[in-house]
């Protein structure tokens, strides 16, 4: 319905030579000169900003501790080629060879840290 009293309504007159233009608000715009940004939003933003840093701060501090004290780890990973793997992952004092495809896990053999490796 708005794009037909557009359609309906005269074109806007165009200022001669001799005209003096004065800047007038529109109709939408607030009468007052202050169109700007208030205090009460600067001060918004900037708080949110501050506890954005904070929480970020927060959560790498947390992740980095976690990590350090995580008992479970990779401690080797060797590719096979078209998305395989072998993973050695120590827990604790223990580690465990897996095999690791495309959609499955399994766990190949308990390694102890005295054996040694087959002789090929």
């Amino acid at each position: 319905m708005k794009w037909a009293l557009f359609l309906l309504a005269a074109p806007p007159r165009l200022a001669a030579a001799g005209d003096v233009l004065f800047p007038h608000a529109s109709a939408g715009s607030p009468s007052d000169a202050s169109s700007g940004i208030g205090a009460p939003s600067v001060l918004l933003a900037i708080a949110c900003a501050v506890a954005g840093a904070w929480l970020l701060w927060r959560g790498r501090r947390q992740a980095s501790g976690r990590a350090a004290r995580g008992k479970l780890s990779v401690a080797e990973t060797r590719s096979l080629g078209n998305r395989q793997y072998l993973v050695v992952a120590a827990y604790g004092e223990k580690k465990y060879l897996i095999g690791v495809c495309v959609g499955q896990m399994s766990l190949l053999a308990a390694l102890d840290d005295g054996a040694k490796p087959p002789s090929a």
